[in-house]
């Protein structure tokens, strides 16, 4: 019997999860080097993504204005140090 696909079970790969966040794969790269982003598995050499952590990234992502998105870039980034 074949093993089902990651995407059947749940997890997404880089370019999927890139194209659930509307990004490009390589922004997605970036984020992970500069440890930024939504968490991901790391699978030996495999990223993978899950679909409610993406979710959750854009959930916290949520402003009214952008008085308030600065300020969520500035205690992201504290948090970051």
């Amino acid at each position: 019997m074949n093993e089902p696909s990651t995407a059947s079970r749940g997890l997404l790969n880089e370019a999927q999860a890139a194209d659930h966040l509307n990004v490009s794969n390589r922004t997605m790269q970036c984020w992970r080097l500069q440890g930024r982003g939504p968490v991901f598995v790391k699978l030996g050499k495999a990223v993978r993504y899950r679909p409610e952590d993406l979710d959750a990234y854009v959930a916290s992502a949520l402003a009214q204005s952008t008085t308030q998105a600065d300020a969520a870039k500035t205690r992201a980034a504290g948090r970051e140090s």
